[in-house]
C-alpha cells in the first residue's frame, strides 16, 4: 500500500482555502493505533512501577529471564529521568496522539504550526526512546517488552507524521524526496525497527543462541 493511500492525499484531505491541512483515514487510524499501543505500554509499566514502590520484592509479569527483565529497568535511575516515572509522560503524550487521530477521523484540519508541533513532539519521542534503548542495552543490560512496544509505536508515528508534513509542503524538501515518501514511507520505520532488532539480537547473541 502506498503512502498516498494511507494518508488519503487523493481523497480531498489536503489543504483548504485557509491553509489548514487534513489527513486521510488511514493516517488518522495510524495515529490512533500507535497512540493506543504506546498508552497501553505506559499504563502497564506505570501500574507495575507503583506495585514495585509498594513492594520492593514485586516481580513484574514481563520479567521473564535475566535479559527480558522489566523489574531491572523500572529500578534504574533512567526510569525516572524527569523526577517521576517515565511512563507517566507517556500517559499524557500518547493520549494526545489518540485525540489528534480521532479528531482527524472526524474531519479536523490543522494549520502548519500545529502539524510542525506534532512533528516536534514525535521527534522528541523518538529521540528519547533512542536514548532509553541505548541505556537499556548497554548500561542497564536488560530489556522491557512493554518499552519495546512503545519504541515501535513512537518510531512508526514519527516517520509517518514527518512524511505527511514533507509531502504537504509543511516541511521543505526536494521533489525527489517527496516522491519517494509518496510511495515508500513504510520503508523507513521498517528499516528503523529492523536496526533496533539487530542491535538487540547481537547484544545478547550468546543468550539467544544458548
Amino acid at each position: 500500500m502506498t503512502t498516498a493511500a494511507v494518508d488519503g492525499v487523493s481523497s480531498g484531505t489536503g489543504d483548504d482555502a485557509r491553509g489548514r491541512v487534513g489527513a486521510g483515514r488511514g493516517f488518522a487510524w495510524m495515529l490512533v493505533v500507535t497512540g493506543a499501543a504506546g498508552l497501553l505500554a505506559a499504563w502497564v509499566i506505570t501500574i507495575d512501577k507503583f506495585k514495585l514502590l509498594e513492594d520492593p520484592g514485586f516481580t513484574p509479569g514481563c520479567s521473564l529471564n535475566p535479559v527480558v527483565s522489566c523489574g531491572n529497568i523500572m529500578k534504574s535511575e533512567q526510569a525516572a529521568v524527569f523526577g517521576f516515572p517515565n511512563p507517566m509522560l507517556g500517559l499524557v503524550t500518547y493520549g494526545m496522539v489518540i485525540a489528534i487521530g480521532m479528531a482527524l477521523l472526524a474531519g479536523a484540519r490543522y494549520r502548519r504550526w500545529y502539524w510542525l508541533g506534532l512533528n516536534a513532539g514525535t521527534l522528541f519521542g523518538v529521540g528519547f526512546c533512542t536514548w532509553l534503548m541505548q541505556q537499556s542495552l548497554y548500561e542497564i543490560n536488560a530489556l522491557c517488552l512493554w518499552c519495546c512496544l512503545a519504541w515501535v509505536a513512537t518510531i512508526v508515528m514519527f516517520w509517518y507524521v514527518t512524511s505527511h508534513n514533507v509531502r504537504h509542503g509543511l516541511l521543505p524538501a526536494p521533489a525527489g524526496l517527496q516522491s519517494f515518501l509518496g510511495e515508500f514511507t513504510w520503508v523507513l520505520p521498517v528499516l528503523h525497527v529492523g536496526i533496533i532488532g539487530m542491535l538487540v539480537l547481537t547484544r545478547w547473541w550468546d543468550f539467544w543462541t544458548g
